[in-house]
């Protein structure tokens, strides 16, 4: 039944129009060369004004105010939150909140941007002369540059599309994905001119997988103290391998008096004199280590720790201090729980 082009949909009321699948099918290809040609023009619409609105964010003291009715309200709220997600501080104002009270928020060391596709919005409308008063650079987003918005504007952004992907010309679409996407570019441009990087993002997205990786530091997942395993090199294996399963990491550190790494014996060495015939009772920690380990600095970022550990095919890593001193252990478990892999 659903191959056919044609098709009532199951439980649907009596009087529904008959489906057509392939209909459905062609108006989506239609919307997206329609937003794509949409994106196109705009590209071409951009001129100094864009760079005019970059500079007066950069140069203000504020933040970005991002107002929008309906739909372009929406579009706002992303593009406030993208803004302020990349470095530059914003926030969304209702305009008709603010006409009761919300203009308060609002400070002349502000740039806001104002979203109206029309630029006749009439909460916009009623409030442009009070944000005037403010002293606030008022920067338009429309696609009308003959509008009351536009007229009252310092800078004016070219959002215009020819034509909606509505198939009545009527719905906010293309023009909500030029506004979208014309947001976009200005926080694009401005993370940019400000020199924003992977480290800045990470600390404004702490809950991310990102923010994980770039803020997370070997002291912050490792095992340290009485957690960490460490033997002296004379302790006899037996007693070395009571220690490694008292403190289960899989291995554990042989070290000098002084605490600097000497060696490590892993899980992995153990099975392998086993499986040599090897008498255990009769061996110490110091024959049968490996001199010498891979180690990761304390201050060292845990991701770091986990591209070590896969580059050289270990699941333990000796974590050391500035002056090389055993001041931690860690494995793959520990930077799992973390999130860092």
């Amino acid at each position: 039944m659903q191959n056919d082009e044609n098709f009532i949909v199951m439980d649907a009321p009596s009087n529904s129009r008959t489906f057509n699948a392939q209909r459905a099918l062609q108006l989506a290809r239609l919307t997206f060369d329609i937003e794509a040609q949409a994106l196109l023009g705009l590209k071409d619409r951009q001129d100094a004004n864009f760079a005019k609105a970059v500079h007066a964010v950069l140069s203000g003291a504020g933040r970005v105010v991002v107002m929008g009715m309906g739909k372009s309200g929406h579009v706002g709220r992303k593009i406030a939150a993208t803004l302020a997600s990349t470095g530059t501080p914003a926030m969304f104002v209702h305009p008709a909140e603010a006409s009761h009270g919300d203009l308060g928020m609002v400070l002349p060391v502000d740039v806001v941007l104002a979203i109206s596709n029309s630029g006749e919005s009439d909460e916009l409308a009623a409030i442009l002369p009070a944000l005037k008063r403010v002293g606030v650079t008022l920067v338009a987003m429309t696609g009308k540059l003959d509008s009351t918005l536009a007229k009252h504007a310092d800078i004016v952004l070219n959002s215009g599309v020819d034509q909606e992907a509505c198939p009545l010309n009527l719905a906010p679409t293309a023009s909500t994905t030029a506004q979208m996407a014309l947001g976009d570019a200005l926080a694009v441009a401005l993370l940019d001119a400000r020199g924003f990087k992977e480290e800045d993002f990470a600390r404004s997205h702490p809950g991310g997988s990102l923010g994980r990786k770039l803020l997370t530091h070997v002291f912050d997942v490792m095992r340290s103290g009485d957690a960490v395993p460490n033997v002296a090199a004379d302790l006899p294996l037996v007693a070395t391998m009571r220690v490694m399963t008292e403190k289960g990491l899989g291995a554990t550190a042989v070290t000098h008096a002084t605490g600097h790494v000497r060696g490590i014996f892993t899980d992995g060495d153990l099975r392998r004199l086993v499986e040599q015939g090897r008498d255990l009772r009769a061996l110490t920690a110091g024959q049968v280590m490996h001199p010498e380990p891979r180690t990761v600095r304390d201050q060292a970022l845990a991701v770091d720790a986990a591209q070590l550990m896969e580059q050289h095919r270990i699941n333990s890593l000796l974590v050391v201090n500035a002056d090389g001193v055993l001041v931690g252990a860690l494995n793959v478990n520990d930077l799992m729980r973390a999130k860092v892999i």
